[in-house]
């Protein structure tokens, strides 16, 4: 038995790959899912579910027997093989030549141990060991197939280089023929237990089932392994291709379910005037705010009535400034969430609310007319009544001001008491962070969310994983090193502290308007970044921050970088959250913000505990951290080695 053993770094491994018949040897003698389960705590650091290696103790002897069986027990297998920067796995990738034109040519598997499935519509499935619905499997190994295929420059220059399979080897055509009635392409095809003879058939016509070509099959996987991988592509930049022009972002499983839950309400709203709630939970790049302009572009090229809200006054200046690009109709497609305290009842076909956490109690401020004070209500009930389908995407994790109080139980007793049906997803995965899950354990482990601590080195055993975790001895070096990186790997870097100084408006020298370094650590002073409606010259006004190359010069709050992505993060921690001895500090007395200041101790702790957490989760390719208290900046130098 072949096990991964390291090899260069950015390589995407599988837990195990083998010829078919190697494999096969070791499943027939019950040894195949034991190694994978143990592959899967050394490369994950982590044990996989009783329910995942019942899956393989099942359906791996199956599958590698009609492969050997087709004659392709030469042929190398890569199985759990993970995708570049997601966290999503393919379950069995067939690497060989192509019988005809002998380029080499790779197979994507999905396997269901399914016996009886019923069609939900819209790609969807419901199946009876799960409370919800999944997506259909050949539309599952279909987006696993564009999303390697877009993410891997050398395959997308290879037309006809990868295909797709979904195999209910379990299942008789009577228990699914409702599923089987789907669109099939070479992307992905079904068969089940009665149509194994058409899987053998289609595995022969794009594998050679000559055992000679051993070789090929070792060359066409090593090939594989050792693909470029694009970087994922950066929301702000394709925002606006996705709603003005054409799907930019390929949707996988739980994304593509929260997506075709919400497009079936829509049908139901127009056909039987329903009103459903779909509330989609998710950390940290999880996918939440691609899903939010999927739905945005789509439904806006559809002709329906729908909005993007957010509590967020940087997100949605940002969304109107590079979604809307040169197109006024879509920017005014971007609203607060205050904007519809005096909203008629479902207007919208749509509403969509992205980063819902931020909801506040009310819509009130102090320039809300007598007239529409007296009827206001909470702002969850408007945003509800507003639109025959309200979305909202949310992380509760990401609360970081009092009052925020977007959350799964309040949207959903807010919904139950509108006479609303609620539809819930939860997404998985980590997709930000170079789709690193060890970056996304790290980050839960470093702030006390998760288990014991644990340093970076002792997490990442995978030689797959790209994400850079460094500490800096202080801050002049973290910029140093924030500055190589973005010329060496042509990104974007910012850096971003807790808010422990204070915040001065601008001053006037020698007749120009210019950021106080209010910053300081020694002798490193730095600006915050400007403050919103104090326009400095050669300095983005505080929306743009995170988007305007010119931010790298200040620093920027929590406020300004929350709900955004750059490359390179660098995140100062401030004396408002120090480590002494085993756990954290959260110190109101070194608290700038005089929002946080006021909450009660519990939530003061959690408030500035989900303040560094997201900071930390900024960046796509890298993070560095400091903090100017000793014993803090001792506990990130270990942790980030």
């Amino acid at each position: 038995m072949w096990i991964p053993h390291a090899r260069s770094r950015g390589t995407p491994l599988a837990l195990v790959r083998q010829s078919a018949r190697s494999l096969l040897v070791d499943a027939n003698a019950g040894k195949l899912h034991t190694l994978l389960a143990e592959q899967a705590r050394i490369q994950y650091q982590a044990g996989v579910g009783d329910g995942e290696v019942r899956s393989w103790q099942n359906s791996l002897p199956a599958f590698l027997d009609d492969v050997v069986d087709a004659g392709l027990g030469h042929v190398e297998v890569l199985l759990e093989h993970k995708l570049p920067h997601s966290p999503k796995r393919v379950d069995v990738v067939l690497c060989g030549t192509h019988p005809k034109h002998r380029r080499p040519t790779y197979v994507l598997v999905e396997l269901k141990q399914w016996s009886k499935a019923e069609s939900f519509g819209d790609g969807l499935v419901r199946v009876d060991q799960y409370a919800q619905p999944v997506l259909h499997p050949v539309e599952q190994v279909r987006r696993y197939c564009e999303y390697l295929v877009d993410s891997t420059p050398s395959l997308a220059e290879q037309p006809g280089s990868v295909h797709g399979v979904a195999y209910l080897h379990n299942a008789r055509e009577a228990g699914v023929w409702n599923i089987s009635q789907y669109t099939m392409d070479d992307y992905g095809r079904l068969f089940t237990l009665d149509t194994k003879g058409q899987l053998v058939d289609r595995l022969r016509s794009l594998l050679d089932t000559d055992p000679s070509k051993r070789d090929e099959s070792r060359n066409a996987a090593d090939e594989f392994l050792a693909m470029r991988h694009a970087p994922t592509k950066p929301l702000l930049s394709a925002a606006a291709k996705e709603i003005q022009e054409r799907e930019q972002f390929v949707l996988l499983d739980e994304q593509q379910v929260a997506y075709s839950l919400v497009k079936q309400a829509v049908h139901r709203a127009r056909v039987a005037r329903t009103q459903t709630v779909v509330i989609v939970l998710g950390g940290p790049g999880s996918g939440k705010s691609v899903i939010a302009l999927s739905l945005l572009g789509d439904l806006a090229r559809g002709g329906h009535p729908v909005f993007h809200a957010t509590g967020s006054s940087s997100f949605t200046n940002t969304m109107r400034k590079h979604a809307g690009r040169r197109n006024p109709r879509v920017q005014t497609m971007f609203k607060y969430f205050n904007n519809f305290i005096d909203a008629g009842h479902r207007d919208l076909k749509v509403l969509i609310c992205d980063e819902a956490h931020r909801i506040r109690e009310t819509s009130l401020n102090r320039y809300t007319k007598r007239e529409v004070r007296e009827r206001a209500r909470r702002q969850i009930e408007e945003l509800i009544d507003a639109a025959d389908v309200p979305v909202f995407l949310l992380d509760e994790n990401q609360t970081v001001r009092p009052g925020e109080m977007g959350s799964l139980d309040e949207i959903s007793q807010a919904a139950t008491a509108a006479g609303c049906q609620v539809e819930v997803v939860h997404l998985g995965g980590q997709f930000r962070c170079g789709g690193s899950e060890f970056f996304d354990d790290w980050v839960a482990r470093l702030l006390g969310l998760r288990r014991q601590p644990a340093t970076w080195s002792a997490l990442v055993t995978r030689t797959d994983d790209e994400f850079v975790v460094r500490s800096a001895e202080s801050p002049r070096e973290m910029e140093s090193w924030l500055l190589s990186q973005q010329a060496k790997h042509d990104g974007t870097a910012r850096i971003a502290a807790g808010y422990c100084w204070r915040w001065s408006d601008p001053v006037t020298e020698e007749g120009t308007k210019v950021l106080v370094p209010d910053v300081r650590i020694g002798e490193w002073h730095r600006p915050w970044n400007a403050k919103p409606e104090k326009r400095v010259p050669d300095a983005p006004a505080s929306h743009f921050w995170a988007s305007d190359d010119r931010g790298f010069g200040q620093v920027g709050c929590i406020y300004t970088a929350q709900g955004f992505e750059y490359d390179w993060a660098g995140v100062i921690f401030g004396n408002d959250f120090v480590w002494r001895r085993d756990h954290w500090v959260a110190r109101r007395e070194h608290s700038h913000d005089p929002a946080v200041k006021k909450a009660d101790e519990l939530h003061f702790a959690r408030l500035i505990r989900n303040t560094y957490k997201v900071l930390l989760t900024r960046g796509m390719r890298g993070v560095c951290v400091y903090s100017e208290d000793p014993e803090t900046q001792d506990h990130l130098r270990t942790m980030a080695q």
